[in-house]
């Protein structure tokens, strides 16, 4: 039988985190740094900051937003999972293999249905504590397969888990050693991820130096979306940003560990319609104002430094970073897990006795490993078993303006394109969206660049620059898949798939994984796809829940493709 060096717990009401506490504290007195904790807690909403009494978790604490917040502690020992929502509605959405649970006293909507809800994501063997539970709650977990009893002194309910249905086999341990290809913002996370948890990793990257390519612009945006019916792309932007400015702040900060700033982002309505879905969607979902606020045009005219005459939303938290300076420093963080193999090119996947051999141009062997992940962005369809994603390059072609010669802001500010504060003598403007190949410079799109500028900061001096700014920027080319989300997980087997149904029908290649797609949005996407993959790869739970989770299956696109031709 495989020893779990992993404890899930599963605690239907954190409150201000007392039972969590406790389990950390019992975890650093046994000193196992092998064991490892996860602590999956279910919130109706995030209790402020200034209630959790560890210094460290408060440092970390999420904003009172619904979703799901992964906060890493004890360098990744232990992991805190809060799940802001109704237990009803969130428990579905929960993936895991629970070890322990703790049920609070609250009425329950269902009792069968919570019974059967822990039931599914009980191992053989798990304990659990359900304070003061009527009647039927007992009856309704007996039938689920729990042994329960009255604990003495108390009103509580004691339980295990002894269910008489076969169970599923324990994943074994996974050989931690894998390839990631690209080392721009998707396989630098990946690294960073892998190596954090006891992974020895060899990256494989073309260029000689990291973020050559789209994760190679001067300046990246971070930011969340926003909208009326809180859809897919904007639970899962708001988990992904969240997260990044988290780990960010674990790996040393923006400013500090790597060049940027957490200077705000200003997203400025198109025009007066625009204007009033954007105070609409923040009246609905009463936004912490760190998070997201409405500025009407008087407001956001002062921020701007100039007339605007719609306002918008003002992001406090988002700013810029550059991104080839936040992939050396996590490359850097990976210590002596990471060997690097540079100038090289991953043109050939091969399985061999349970293990992958990739090959560069001349048929040499470049590395081996049990496992793969594929983070080159539009280069992977040149891999074969990747060729049938249905991924685009987009041309972007961001204009360069000396600081001196471009308007002066204090943080990004965005309406149909975006433009940064000076830094290094340099401010950014862009980026185009276009369909060809072309990898030049180009006149008509530093003019589109900076025609979309002057509906931003309007004025003759900023008009000007249309005739007098020298060509100057960078064009990178975009990872995008037909929905704009990325693509997370096991690459599917095309040549191997028949008739689907669901995302579990479909066939995978053993061992290999990608993380592409991530569009104009890699900042934020790379940190939690990366914890996605890593957690899959650990067979631990997820740090999305389960619907957003199959959102970015790579899958998906065979599965659509079946179901039109079945």
């Amino acid at each position: 039988m495989t020893q779990r060096t992993r404890r899930v717990v599963l605690d239907t009401d954190f409150g201000l985190g007392e039972r969590f506490m406790a389990a950390w504290r019992e975890r650093a007195q046994k000193g196992g740094l092998q064991s490892k904790l996860h602590y999956v807690a279910v919130v109706a909403q995030v209790p402020p900051a200034a209630q959790i009494a560890d210094a460290q978790l408060r440092s970390l604490w999420p904003l009172n937003v619904p979703g799901l917040h992964r906060i890493l502690l004890d360098d990744g020992r232990v992991t805190l999972d809060l799940l802001a929502g109704a237990l009803d509605a969130v428990l579905p959405q929960i993936d895991a293999r629970v070890d322990a649970f703790h049920v609070a006293a609250m009425p329950a909507p269902s009792a069968t249905a919570l019974a059967r809800g822990l039931a599914k994501l009980a191992v053989q063997g798990a304990s659990l504590r359900a304070e003061a539970p009527d009647e039927a709650l007992v009856w309704a977990l007996t039938a689920a397969g729990f042994s329960c009893q009255t604990i003495e002194g108390t009103h509580d309910v004691g339980a295990v888990y002894q269910s008489r249905r076969p169970q599923p086999a324990a994943p074994p341990e996974p050989v931690r050693r894998a390839i990631v290809i690209g080392a721009g913002l998707a396989g630098s996370s990946a690294c960073q991820r892998l190596c954090a948890n006891g992974w020895q990793v060899t990256l494989i990257e073309r260029h000689a130096e990291p973020a050559q390519e789209a994760s190679g612009n001067l300046a990246g945006i971070f930011m969340p979306l926003l909208s009326k019916d809180d859809n897919i792309p904007t639970r899962l932007s708001r988990a992904a940003y969240l997260f990044a400015l988290r780990e960010w702040q674990r790996l040393g900060g923006v400013g500090a560990a790597f060049d940027g700033q957490r200077c705000g982002v200003l997203q400025l309505a198109r025009d007066a319609a625009h204007a009033k879905v954007q105070r609409e969607v923040v009246e609905a979902w009463n936004y912490p104002p760190e998070y997201a606020r409405w500025l009407d045009a008087g407001a956001a005219g002062e921020l701007l430094g100039a007339a605007t005459p719609d306002g918008g939303w003002l992001f406090e938290l988002g700013g810029w970073v550059r991104p080839s300076s936040l992939c050396e420093a996590m490359l850097l963080a990976c210590g002596d897990h990471l060997f690097r193999v540079f100038c090289a090119e991953a043109l050939d996947l091969r399985r061999v006795d349970g293990e992958w051999q990739v090959r560069g141009r001349d048929g040499e062997l470049l590395a081996q490993a049990p496992t793969v992940v594929l983070a080159n962005g539009t280069g992977a369809v040149n891999v074969a078993q990747a060729a049938e994603l249905p991924l685009a390059a987009l041309r972007g072609q961001v204009t360069h303006l000396a600081a001196q010669d471009a308007p002066q802001l204090s943080l990004v500010v965005c309406r149909e394109a975006y433009v940064t504060p000076p830094a290094n003598g340099i401010v950014c403007a862009g980026a185009t969206y276009d369909n060809d190949g072309d990898p030049s410079l180009r006149a008509t799109s530093q003019l589109e660049n900076i025609t979309r500028l002057a509906e931003i900061v309007p004025g003759d001096a900023v008009a000007a620059l249309a005739a007098s700014a020298p060509l100057a920027g960078r064009v990178g080319f975009r990872c995008a898949a037909p929905d704009r989300l990325p693509l997370a997980g096991a690459l599917p087997d095309y040549p191997s798939a028949g008739r689907l149904e669901r995302l579990r029908d479909v066939p995978r290649h053993p061992g290999l994984h990608c993380l592409l797609g991530y569009a104009s949005r890699g900042l934020i996407w790379a940190p939690l796809m990366a914890e996605l993959l890593v957690a899959q790869l650990e067979n631990a739970p997820p740090p999305l829940e389960a619907t957003l989770v199959e959102a970015l299956d790579p899958g998906r696109f065979l599965l659509k493709q079946r179901r039109r031709s079945q």
